[in-house]
C-alpha cells in the first residue's frame, strides 16, 4: 500500500513509499483509513523540529476516521463496520503519577501513532483496541477525522481552564484550533473575541459565520482599544493561545486582566522571549497544553453529538496521498483551512 513515510530523521525525509498492509495482533484493530488531516505537528515531523519522539522510518499522520475491518483477538470496544477515531497515545507506561492521575498524554514513556508507530496516512493503520472511539451516528466520517484536534482543544480550554458563563475569551490565531477553540469557548457560554492578521481574512469570516462576537485583524484595527470598551478596561478574563506566534504571547500578556487565565494551546518552532513581569504583577494562571486525555475525548464526542461543535465547515481541501507536498505547501502557505488526505482513494 502507498503510505507517507518519515523515513529518516533530519529536515525533509519524507516521501511516499510502497508498505506492507498491517495486521492487527491482540488486542489490536485494523482500521480502513478514509480521511486523515494535516496537523501543524506533521510539518514539525517533515522539518524535523518536533519535541515529541519520533522513529523513522515510520508511517506519518495521527487525525483520522475511517473504518473498522479487522479486530484482533481480545478485543470488545468495537466490531468489524464500525466507524471510528482513534486516540494518538497508542503506547504508554500505565504506572507513572501522570498515568496514575489519568494523565497519560504527559507519561515519560507515551509513544504517538504517527510519530514512534505507524500512522494513518495510508489506506491502513493499526491501533490499540482501548485507544478507539465509534463515532455517533450523526456524526460523519469527514467530521469525524477532526475529534482529534478537537479533543486537543478541550482538554486545554476545559480540562486546563475554567471558562465560565459570559466571561470574555481571547482566541488568537484563527486556524483549524483556534476556530475549535472559539465553539469550545462559545459552548461553555462565553462571549468570544478571534484575533488574527491581514493575511487571514477569510479565517476570521469564517470566526463570523461560527458565531464570534467580534473578530478582529490585528494589523488593520487597534485591538487594545476594543477590549477596553468591551471589558471597561479590565481586560479578558482568558486568553486561548492558538497561533503559536510571539507577537500573540505579548499581545495576550497585555490584554488579558488581573487575575486572568492564559493557556498556551499553539506549538512553537523555536524558543521565545516571555516577559515574566507581566505574569507576576497580574498573579495570572498560565498553562501549557499538551495533547489530549480520555476526559477530553469524551468531552470532544459529546460537544459534536449535540452540534454545539461543528468542525466540517473548518474542511477546505481533499487530496490523495500522491499529492501530500501540495497539501504540506499549502498548510504552511496558509491557503485553505483544514486539509485531509484520503489514503484509500
Amino acid at each position: 500500500m502507498e503510505a507517507l513515510v518519515k523515513y529518516a530523521k533530519g529536515p525533509g525525509n519524507m516521501e511516499t513509499r510502497d508498505v506492507p498492509i498491517p495486521a492487527p495482533g491482540p488486542e489490536q484493530v485494523k482500521i480502513r483509513v478514509e480521511y486523515a488531516g494535516i496537523c501543524g505537528s506533521d510539518l514539525h515531523i517533515y522539518h524535523d523540529d518536533i519535541g515529541i519522539p519520533i522513529n523513522p522510518p515510520v508511517v506519518t499522520g495521527h487525525e483520522f476516521s475511517g473504518y473498522v475491518v479487522e479486530i484482533g483477538e481480545g478485543v470488545t470496544s468495537c466490531s468489524v463496520g464500525d466507524r471510528v477515531t482513534s486516540e494518538t497515545a497508542y503506547s504508554y507506561c500505565g504506572s507513572c503519577r501522570y498515568c496514575r492521575g489519568g494523565f497519560y498524554n504527559l507519561c515519560p514513556d507515551r509513544r504517538t501513532l504517527g510519530y514512534w508507530y505507524d500512522g494513518a496516512f495510508a489506506p491502513y493503520t493499526v491501533v490499540p483496541g482501548d485507544r478507539i472511539h465509534r463515532l455517533p451516528d450523526n456524526v460523519s466520517l469527514r467530521a469525524g477525522a477532526l475529534l482529534e484536534p478537537l479533543a486537543c482543544v478541550t482538554h486545554a480550554a476545559i480540562d486546563l481552564t475554567t471558562i465560565e458563563q459570559g466571561q470574555w475569551v481571547l482566541v488568537s490565531g484563527p486556524g483549524t484550533i483556534g476556530l475549535l477553540a472559539l465553539q469550545v469557548a462559545q459552548a461553555l457560554g462565553a462571549r468570544v473575541l478571534v484575533t488574527g492578521t491581514e493575511t487571514d481574512g477569510e479565517r476570521l469570516e469564517l470566526a463570523s459565520q461560527l458565531g464570534a462576537d467580534r473578530t478582529v485583524a490585528v494589523n488593520q484595527e487597534d485591538l487594545s482599544a476594543f477590549v477596553d470598551n468591551v471589558t471597561g478596561g479590565a481586560g479578558v478574563d482568558v486568553i486561548l493561545e492558538c497561533s503559536g506566534a510571539p507577537a500573540a504571547v505579548d499581545a495576550g500578556l497585555e490584554l488579558i486582566r488581573k487575575q486572568g487565565q492564559f493557556t498556551q494551546i499553539g506549538l512553537f518552532s523555536l524558543p521565545i522571549t516571555v516577559d515574566f513581569g507581566r505574569i507576576c504583577f497580574k498573579e495570572l494562571v498560565v498553562t501549557g497544553s499538551l495533547g489530549s486525555k480520555r476526559s477530553s475525548w469524551e468531552a470532544a464526542l459529546r460537544l459534536v453529538t449535540e452540534g454545539k461543535v461543528r468542525t466540517e465547515p473548518l474542511i477546505s481541501h481533499e487530496l490523495p496521498v500522491a499529492q501530500w507536498q501540495r497539501a504540506f505547501d499549502l498548510f504552511e502557505s496558509t491557503q485553505g483551512l483544514k486539509l485531509l488526505l484520503c489514503p484509500s482513494e
